[in-house]
C-alpha cells in the first residue's frame, strides 16, 4: 500500500512508506486483528457466521461506492482524494474479515488463492 500504481494514482490515501516499519504480512495482520478483537472479547462475536454476514456487509458498502458511476468513472475513482479514502477503508475492512475468518477456519489465504489459479489454469487454458 502506499507504493503508486502503475496508472499513476496515490494508492492509499495518507500512506506513509515508514522504512523503520516491519515489512507487513498476512500471518502478521491475522495476528494483529485476532490481538485486537481479544483485548475487546470479541471472540464470542468472531463466529464464522457472523464474519462471513460482516464480510458480504462490507462488501456491498464497497460496491455502493462503485454502484452508479459508469465503467469511465469507475476507473477514475481513486482521483478524488475523498472517494480514495473511502475505497482504501472499505477494502481494509473487506480484507479484515477475510482473514478473521480463514483464521477461525484455519484457513492459508495464500495457499487457498495458489491452489484457486491452478485449478483456474487448468479449467481456462490460454489461447
Amino acid at each position: 500500500m502506499g507504493r503508486r500504481s502503475r496508472r499513476g494514482h496515490g494508492g492509499t490515501p495518507g500512506a506513509v512508506n515508514d522504512p523503520s516499519r516491519e515489512p507487513l504480512d498476512v500471518a502478521k495482520l491475522q495476528r494483529r486483528l485476532a490481538d485486537f478483537a481479544a483485548t475487546r472479547n470479541w471472540q464470542p462475536y468472531h463466529t464464522p457466521k457472523n464474519l462471513v454476514a460482516a464480510l458480504s456487509v462490507e462488501a456491498s458498502e464497497l460496491v455502493e461506492i462503485f454502484q452508479w458511476l459508469t465503467p469511465e468513472e469507475s476507473a477514475r475513482v481513486m482521483d478524488d482524494p475523498g472517494t480514495a479514502h473511502r475505497v482504501t477503508d472499505e477494502v481494509a475492512d473487506v480484507l479484515a474479515y477475510l482473514l478473521q475468518l480463514c483464521h477461525v477456519l484455519d484457513i492459508d489465504p495464500l495457499a487457498a488463492l495458489d491452489a484457486k489459479i491452478d485449478r483456474n489454469e487448468r479449467r481456462f487454458p490460454a489461447p
